[in-house]
């Protein structure tokens, strides 16, 4: 998966088109990801020891993956990029370049 918890992606389809936000969770399986205040439900809740009041919370809901594009705030602008790997000590490290800027992301 080439977007990852952390990132700032944008959204592209849907009804909050056009809206950017966090992700806080990426499922690969289902290719599926939660973004911080996009596409939003409420879920009624019962009484219990963690919510003894219950009611109704409001969480996030999954986005497919192919509804966003990664964020890039330096161009305040979705954006296409790439990975390259390089040699760090001998070590060998996966890196994600903007196409536009070439900068590491």
């Amino acid at each position: 998966m080439r977007i990852k918890k952390g990132d700032t992606v944008f959204v592209r389809k849907g009804q909050y088109k056009g809206k950017t936000g966090r992700v806080l969770h990426v499922d690969v399986k289902k290719s599926v990801l939660l973004v911080e205040g996009i596409n939003m439900k409420k879920k009624h809740q019962r009484p219990s020891q963690k919510n003894p009041k219950g009611g109704v919370i409001t969480m996030e809901n999954p986005i497919h993956i192919s509804n966003v594009a990664l964020y890039n705030s330096s161009l305040s602008a979705p954006t296409k990029f790439s990975s390259r790997e390089i040699d760090e000590g001998g070590k060998k490290r996966k890196i994600r370049i903007c196409l536009k800027t070439g900068e590491e992301i």
